[in-house]
């Protein structure tokens, strides 16, 4: 069945334009997705298809990320799957967006600021919950970190990690989780307890303290988290305790001649 004119697309955009503009609105309703499968949903040609595509992504409305393997690995690059970008789903419009900006300024501004921080509390629960086992399974902080972007990836944020300095004996190594997309940055934007309350849940889960390098929200081209990892080092299952550290009482002088400083061996 032919797919219904879009009320949304004026009547003076070209053939053309419309039809850029259904893929556009597929690859929102359904994506991340093949050209092939593009095609096939809206009736037209892959090459056609493709035309439109590569429009859409030399107009940052769209980017690719390699589609999962099945099976064995076979010859060849793997297929593409094509998404919309910030901007590419900005041409649909904010609605949502609005609405749960409106929600959460009403809830601040009847019910307290605290009511805000607990929801996104609540909101990060119910997003990384599920797969809480899946992540706190190894003890290695930067296992822990890969099982969450495949998480999050499945959540919708289309997370991936990368190591960053080299491992040697002794030195500090780390991780970087990066998630290429969030379905609340324009809400984020306004109330950072959102992003305050996803970093804090972050830390829980891979039992180390991370710390935020960049946020689509602010206006970054992704949310960028480092996950410090000492070499040998594993993670906690709680986080670090944020109380300050205890003064160590005074040795005596017999107590700081001994090589160990009095500690029993």
């Amino acid at each position: 069945m032919p797919r219904a004119a879009n009320p949304h697309v004026p009547s003076q955009v070209s053939a053309e334009g419309k039809t850029r503009h259904e893929v556009a609105r597929l690859l929102l309703e359904q994506g991340p997705m093949t050209a092939v499968v593009v095609a096939e949903q809206l009736g037209i040609s892959p090459a056609a298809v493709r035309r439109h595509l590569d429009a859409l992504l030399a107009d940052g409305e769209a980017e690719t990320r390699d589609a999962p393997r099945r099976g064995p690995r076979g010859r060849g690059r793997p297929a593409k799957l094509f998404l919309l970008t910030e901007p590419g789903r900005a041409r649909f419009g904010h609605a949502y967006d609005d609405l749960a900006v409106s929600a959460i300024r009403f809830l601040a501004e009847h019910v307290g600021e605290d009511a805000v921080r607990a929801f996104a509390e609540r909101r990060i629960e119910k997003l990384v919950g599920p797969h809480r086992s899946a992540i706190t399974g190894s003890s290695d902080p930067a296992a822990r970190a890969e099982a969450l972007a495949t998480a999050l990836t499945r959540e919708g944020y289309a997370a991936s990690t990368r190591q960053v300095g080299a491992p040697a004996p002794g030195q500090n190594v780390g991780a970087q989780l990066c998630q290429h997309h969030c379905p609340v940055a324009h809400v984020a934007a306004e109330f950072p307890q959102l992003c305050e309350a996803e970093t804090e849940a972050f830390a829980q889960l891979l039992g180390t303290h991370v710390q935020r390098l960049a946020t689509i929200a602010r206006g970054d081209s992704a949310c960028t988290t480092h996950v410090p990892v000492t070499a040998g080092q594993p993670a906690h299952p709680e986080p670090v305790s944020t109380e300050p550290p205890r003064t160590a009482p005074l040795r005596s002088p017999e107590e700081a001649r001994i090589p160990n400083g009095g500690k029993p061996a």
